[in-house]
Parts: C-alpha cells; structure tokens; sequence
C-alpha cells in the first residue's frame, strides 16, 4: 500500500521520470543480491587470497557506483537544474548507502523487492530527504505498529514544518525576490544585508520545514526519520554549523568520502585535502554552475581557516565572558555571504551583490532608505525568524505540545496555511529539483 501510494505520489510530479525509477530500484535490487551471494562463495574458498567470487564482486560493485553516479551527472550536467528528476539526488544517495553497506557487509541484502522499493520510494522524504540508511528503517520497513499516539504526535511535528515553510520561509522569500525585481546594483549596502539574511532564513525554514514535514509524516506511518537540522544557527563556527545543518547530507559524505579517504588520522595537510574532495563534492551535489563551486569553495576555505586557529588556541579565548557572543557574531557575518553565492547563479551578477554588501561597487538609483522600508514591511517577519533560529521555540514547544490549547494552536496554524496556499498558490520547496 504504501509502495503504490509514493509511486501515485511520484507521478503526479514526475510522470516522465517515474520508469527510471523504477528501473534504477530494479537495477540496484538485483545487484546487491548478486553482491551477497558472491561474497558468501567467496567465504566458502578461503584457500585463494582473492578468489575469482571477490574479484566478480569487486567489478559489479564498481560497475554499480559508476552507473549510479553516471545517471546522476548525466541529469546534472546535460539537463539543467530546472530538468533534474524529482529527487534524483536524494534517492541516488540513499541506493548507493544501501550497495556500499551490503558490499561491505555491514547490512544483508534485502530479499523483497517491495520492502526496498518502498524504503527509496518513501513518498515523506523521497523528494527532498532526510537521506536515510537502510538500516533505520529496516525492522519498520517489515513490521511496525500504528497508534492513536503516533498519528496525534506526527501530524504535530508535520504542522510545525508546515507553518516554518508556508507562514515564514515563503513570506520571507518576498523580501529576497523584492530585490532581485529593483536589480542589485540599485540597492543600498544595508539592503544587501538585510536580503541576505532574509534569504538565509527562507532557505533554513523551507528546508527544515520540509525536513519536519517528512518526519510528521514518517511518524504517522510509523517511522521513525533522523534528524535533519540541530539549531544551526546557533552554532559557534561554520564547522559547527555545517555538523547542526542537513545532517544526513553531512553524515553520508562523512561515511563514505571523508573516512574512507582517510579522515583526520593522516596529518593535517592530508585532511585539508579530504576536506577538499568532500566540498568540492557536496558543491557538485548541489548543481554543477559556477556558483555551487564558489559556495563550496568559499566553506571549505572558511572551514580549514578555522581549523588552523582552533590549533593555535584561538578558540579557547571565546568560551568565557562577554566573549563568547563573538563566534556568533562571526556565524550571523560570514554564513549570510555563503548563501548570496548559493543563491545566484549568474557569477557576474554574484559580483555586484557582493559588492554591494562590502560597499565595493558603485551603486545606481538608489532609493532613499530602501532598507528602512524594507525593515518596516518585515520587521515582524525577521523578528519572529530570528527567534525560531534559536531554542526558544523548540522549548516552548516540547514543553506545552500536550497542553490543549498548544493544540488548538496548532490546529489553527495548519488551516491557516491551507488558506494561504489556497490563496497564494504553489510555491515549490527550494530543494524540489536537487
């Protein structure tokens, strides 16, 4: 049932890509059967150090990840971002998670074929994630109880997601479009500001929103998803940060790239180099323009510049007193300018609103006092935004959810932003077409 539902839910976005996903689910299926009963030949010819079974295996395990990973970057690279498969991204991590951990021998192959198609199909996270392991959701996948409780408790997680992304992520984003409509070389420098953290906001709300949503959903089925965002911007650093932002993203690359290359346990420079491979890696995950590239680059070069003054103790400095609103400071200052690259993919564009908000390029027509206006229409907006960036919330949250009129609260969120989408129409989420 909840197969053919996410099929049904797949086609009705994506009717033209739906047999390439299922061919793909079918390709994977069989190979990792192979994979399994290869290595259980191999075990039984324990005589040769790499048996003909081990080197059959090694082949159609590397054909798999070629194949896997070709059809992605054909779609990223011939296609275009407006063109990707929905979910592509997504549902291609979590099948080559599922091929490395039965090659490894960390997970046994999965004999039903409908269990497997469900756990990629998934319809809650198959369009933009959380990008779960096999092994989170395999005993749920065969048998899993449904309760009064776990209904009442996912749709409260579900609303919460929903009111971060129709009443705050699509609400700020008019901010963000507002300037790109006046061009960026006719706004002040304070603007500039203004819209890149507007847009900072719009992006973390409609992610983790739909993170939330998944997970609601997943809860009502009877799942239980992993966490996808940990409070990033109350991080102290880009590093902490980028531990507390898409942690299943972050998770994977970490499990599959950055230990394999050999982490942190071969010297410094080696690490850099890991860190290096894994950006650069993540930028191409998200889209193959230039701008992904800077993004990447820019984090990485942030991340091992924090790295080095970690080591000479410069760290150690902000953690007490007064002090420590600092690294804060910094996250709120340097994030902002990560995600102006994110988010504009003409490069010469990227120039002039970067120069814009260091005041480096000249500006033309400016409105007097643009940003004051702009602080005027979304002051409440930004202010609300900044408060569910930190705990306060959360607190609030976990601490009234059972309190009848939390529900009702609630209630009345969820219908609230049925009428705005009723009114407002679609408005995709951002990682729609990753």
């Amino acid at each position: 049932m909840l197969l053919a539902g996410s099929l049904i839910f797949y086609a009705l976005g994506e009717p033209r890509y739906l047999a390439l996903l299922m061919v793909s689910i079918l390709v994977n299926y069989i190979t990792a059967l192979h994979l399994e009963q290869s290595a259980r030949q191999k075990d039984k010819d324990k005589r040769q150090k790499k048996s003909k079974y081990e080197k059959r295996r090694c082949r159609l395990f590397l054909a798999a990840i070629i194949g896997n990973i070709g059809i992605l970057a054909f779609f990223k690279a011939v296609s275009g971002e407006a063109e990707l498969p929905l979910g592509i991204s997504f549902y291609t991590f979590q099948m080559l998670s599922y091929l490395i951990d039965v090659y490894r021998g960390e997970q046994r192959r999965e004999t039903s074929f409908v269990r497997l198609a469900t756990y990629v199909t998934m319809f809650p996270q198959l369009i933009s994630g959380p990008i779960v392991s096999y092994g989170e959701v395999r005993d749920s996948l065969q048998q899993r109880k449904f309760s009064a409780e776990t209904l009442e408790e996912g749709m409260k997680v579900f609303t919460v997601g929903l009111t971060f992304k129709v009443l705050l992520a699509d609400r700020l984003g008019l901010l963000w479009h507002d300037v790109q409509v006046t061009g960026f070389e006719s706004i002040s420098t304070p603007l500039a500001w203004l819209a890149a953290i507007a847009y900072s906001m719009k992006i973390y709300f409609d992610f983790y929103g739909y993170s939330l949503m998944a997970v609601g959903l997943g809860r009502v089925l009877g799942f239980e998803l992993p966490e996808n965002f940990r409070m990033p911007y109350m991080a102290r650093s880009v590093r902490d940060f980028y531990r507390r932002w898409h942690i299943t993203l972050g998770r994977w690359f970490c499990r599959y790239v950055y230990i394999p290359l050999g982490g942190n346990r071969m010297g410094e420079l080696r690490t850099v180099c890991n860190l290096l491979a894994v950006w650069m890696l993540t930028a191409i995950w998200h889209g193959g323009t230039a701008n992904f590239l800077i993004w990447g680059m820019l984090l990485w070069l942030l991340i091992v510049f924090e790295r080095q003054l970690s080591a000479l103790g410069f760290d150690r400095i902000f953690q007490k007193g007064p002090l420590k609103v600092i690294p804060h400071l910094y996250l709120w200052i340097v994030i902002p300018v990560t995600w102006v690259c994110f988010a504009v993919g003409d490069v010469s564009q990227l120039q002039i609103y970067l120069g814009r908000m260091f005041g480096t390029v000249e500006a033309v027509s400016v409105g007097a006092g643009d940003w004051a206006k702009a602080l005027q229409n979304y002051r409440y907006l930004l202010g609300i935004g900044v408060i569910a960036c930190t705990p306060v919330l959360q607190k609030g949250y976990k601490r009234w959810k059972d309190n009848i009129f939390c529900k009702l609260i609630l209630v009345t969120l969820f219908w609230l932003c049925v009428w705005r989408l009723q009114v407002e129409g679609q408005n995709p989420f951002m990682y729609f077409r990753f």
